[in-house]
């Protein structure tokens, strides 16, 4: 097992199979299951397994940019906010990328329109994996979610 990667309480991640090089999430020890932003989630069929495609903000303050992306819908389950407010939510598994090191990771869809970070990550994605210093932000940096905005923002002509 490679050592563990040290993360403050908000990072850059990448979801490299979700055309997401670099998304902001809050780190969260509280919660137990990731969650990530989408809408217009459309199933579909691929070689007989349930998929889900959606759309995704990636920017917060910028709802005209979008990325859509498809993945395989592992679930669907019942799942309490921070609120304590119970909801039917589906569950897709994909890559995550942090530091260089990727491993799968399941991960629920829900509209977070209203919440500072698209991306939530709970402590099932950081198992074994990650340590996080409450104290500190982007550990690993900023680079690649400045990158990924400045792409977004000015797309090739």
């Amino acid at each position: 097992m490679e050592s563990m990667i040290t993360v403050g309480w908000r990072e850059y991640v990448g979801l490299p199979q979700l055309n997401l090089p670099a998304i902001r999430a809050k780190v969260d020890t509280g919660a137990r299951t990731s969650a990530l932003h989408a809408y217009r989630m459309e199933p579909f069929s691929r070689e007989g397994a349930p998929w889900l495609r959606f759309w995704i903000h990636p920017l917060r303050k910028h709802r005209k940019v979008h990325v859509v992306a498809e993945a395989p819908l592992v679930d669907e389950r019942v799942v309490s906010d921070s609120g304590g407010n119970r909801t039917t939510r589906p569950f897709i598994r994909t890559d995550l990328l942090i530091n260089g090191q990727r491993w799968p990771i399941e991960v629920s869809l829900t509209r977070r329109d209203r919440m500072l970070f698209p991306m939530l990550l709970g402590r099932t994605a950081m198992e074994e994996r990650l340590v996080v210093d409450p104290a500190r932000s982007f550990v690993l940096g900023r680079q690649a979610g400045r990158a990924f905005r400045k792409q977004l923002l000015n797309p090739p002509s």
